[in-house]
């Protein structure tokens, strides 16, 4: 934290400062005074028990501590008067908050519940990270506040928000729906904050450092793109699907060949941009292929700048199949949609090891979904996959703090090879 030398100085000029008032005094005409004043305390130690200096040592040590006293409660003073409460670890939370400023910079790139997790898991071990959020979402409470008021899908940037915000109070409310109510009802208090600063700042994009601030979020969070946009999904039918939300229910059993944006060629955030350009690690996921990480790929400037980004770039494979968007697909289908959007090839595909219990299983292969494993995969893709333990509790999801320790177990041997 860089205290301790600010205390090495303060003791440092405080002895200095005695020194001089010692020779102010021998000199001065203070002399007689100070000569009264050490008679006056020899009277107090007898010289054949104990040196007569150690009363001076004593005084010194008694005034040196009630300077140290003095700026600790001044700086409780000033911490009250900020309105830090009583109690607080102060000095903890200013060391935690200048671990996280040094933490490793990761760019995280998708949407939906994956995002956020991951997010959760992160933000403990850095405070340097940026979401890249789609924003193509047309369905339920995001689609109704996009249709009414022509602004982008708030609904996956609210949910990490309320994943990096530092306030367990607002992460807590960004996330409440309400279930009643003429005209609020499905609707998240996020996404209805999130459509009044759109509304007053004539878009979410002029509203990002407001954002950020009001709900103290620990790092950065971006729309893929600052203007409304529908996915149109290609089939290998030749059928065309529009909107994200028919999606699923609309493929049957055709395949997705291709997914676009209209209108395709969006503008990105300047901070996007930069954040990819600075960062150690881009990270695809985990989240639907179709849906959440790939839409925010078809933004130009963003492809462009995550295949000219010298950061390894991770996917972070689902753990099972979606029914109706990549059913049937495997792992290799997934890698090979990504690079025939992106343009780019991912360095690492981050897997789980552990099994999916059998009931789990047995759970989702009756909705159509199956676990992605590495059955029918090239030599290629197996070279680039790295396995780690990120089951949840036995689930079909990913464990926030073990899927963060992975990435981070990567940015280090990246570092180290480096």
């Amino acid at each position: 934290m860089g205290v301790k030398r600010w205390l090495v100085l303060f003791a440092a000029c405080t002895f200095a400062g005695a020194l001089g008032f010692l020779h102010f005094t021998w000199t001065g005409p203070l002399h007689f005074t100070a000569t009264r004043w050490i008679l006056w305390l020899n009277r107090f130690m007898e010289p054949e028990v104990m040196p007569l200096y150690v009363v001076g040592v004593g005084l010194m040590v008694l005034a040196l501590g009630g300077a140290f006293w003095s700026i600790a409660m001044l700086n409780r003073s000033m911490l009250r008067g900020t309105g830090t409460a009583p109690g607080t670890p102060v000095v903890d939370l200013i060391y935690e908050r200048r671990h996280l400023a040094r933490g490793a910079r990761v760019v995280t790139v998708g949407g939906g519940t994956g995002l956020s997790n991951l997010l959760m898991g992160l933000k403990v071990h850095t405070g340097n990270i940026t979401a890249v959020v789609t924003v193509a979402d047309d369905g339920g409470s995001s689609g109704r506040l996009r249709e009414s008021l022509d602004m982008i899908a708030p609904g996956d940037l609210n949910d990490c928000y309320a994943a990096l915000s530092d306030s367990p109070v607002l992460a807590r409310l960004l996330l409440h729906r309400f279930g009643r109510g003429d005209g609020i009802e499905g609707h998240t208090f996020g996404n209805l904050m999130l459509a009044t600063l759109s509304e007053e700042q004539g878009g979410l994009g002029a509203a990002m450092q407001d954002i950020h601030d009001v709900l103290r979020v620990r790092g950065q969070v971006f729309p893929a793109t600052t203007q409304p946009t529908t996915l149109v999904a290609g089939l290998d039918d030749g059928r065309e699907i529009r909107g994200e939300s028919q999606l699923a229910s609309s493929v049957g059993k055709a395949r997705i060949r291709e997914v676009r944006l209209d209108p395709p060629d969006l503008p990105a955030l300047p901070a996007v941009l930069d954040a990819i350009k600075e960062a150690e690690m881009i990270v695809l996921g985990p989240g639907s292929l179709f849906t959440s990480i790939i839409p925010a790929l078809l933004i130009p400037e963003i492809a462009q700048a995550v295949c000219d980004s010298a950061a390894p770039l991770v996917y972070v494979a689902s753990l099972m199949t979606e029914p109706g968007e990549t059913t049937g697909l495997t792992l290799e289908d997934h890698v090979t949609a990504i690079y025939a959007h992106l343009g780019r090839m991912p360095d690492c595909v981050l897997m789980n090891s552990e099994p999916v219990p059998q009931p789990v299983r047995e759970r989702y292969a009756a909705e159509g979904a199956s676990v992605l494993d590495l059955t029918g995969a090239s030599r290629d893709l197996r070279g680039r996959v790295r396995s780690a333990p990120l089951l949840q509790d036995g689930q079909a999801r990913h464990d926030p703090a073990a899927l963060a320790a992975a990435l981070l177990n990567l940015i280090a041997r990246a570092r180290s090879a480096a």
